[in-house]
């Protein structure tokens, strides 16, 4: 399956039918004093670049980074639609998110994500390219819940 990287497409109603899926599912696997999710809207912040990737007009997914300055980038919101998953469609976007935060002189990624089995899929994606475990940052609290993980780029 070709996958296209586009940044953009905030408004399409496909994306904002899977955003609407990815808030619902964060916050139904989440406690929520745990849950950080963004809805849409706050994803338009310009301190965030948000990525669809697409297989023709099919939505497989997103992803967005978030510039937090001093050198570090976050990633945020990645979600691959139900019917694409396991087709290699997350890892295009982490690497679509990682060449643009390397393209923006960025020292690190880092991610805060869950550590139940419904996270576990997600785990393995940024274990497998290269991520580590790292402190809290951006102001979440640390929980049994919460991982915070960082890629130094």
């Amino acid at each position: 399956m070709p996958i296209t990287i586009t940044r953009g497409e905030l408004d399409k109603p496909d994306v904002q039918a899977l955003l609407a899926l990815h808030v619902t599912a964060m916050h139904a696997h989440s406690p929520p004093e745990a849950c950080h999710v963004l809805p849409g809207s706050a994803l338009a912040r310009p301190s965030i670049t948000f990525f669809t990737a697409r297989d023709g007009d099919r939505l497989l997914g997103f992803g967005a980074l978030k510039a937090l300055g001093d050198g570090d980038g976050e990633v945020k919101s990645m979600r691959t639609a139900p019917e694409a998953l396991g087709q290699g469609v997350g890892r295009a976007i982490l690497a679509a998110l990682t060449t643009e935060a390397r393209a923006r002189g960025y020292r690190s990624l880092l991610l805060e994500t869950g550590t139940t089995p419904d996270f576990a899929a997600a785990l393995r994606l940024y274990e497998r390219a290269g991520f580590r475990s790292s402190e809290p940052f951006g102001g979440y609290p640390a929980s049994d819940f919460t991982r915070f993980l960082r890629l130094d780029l």
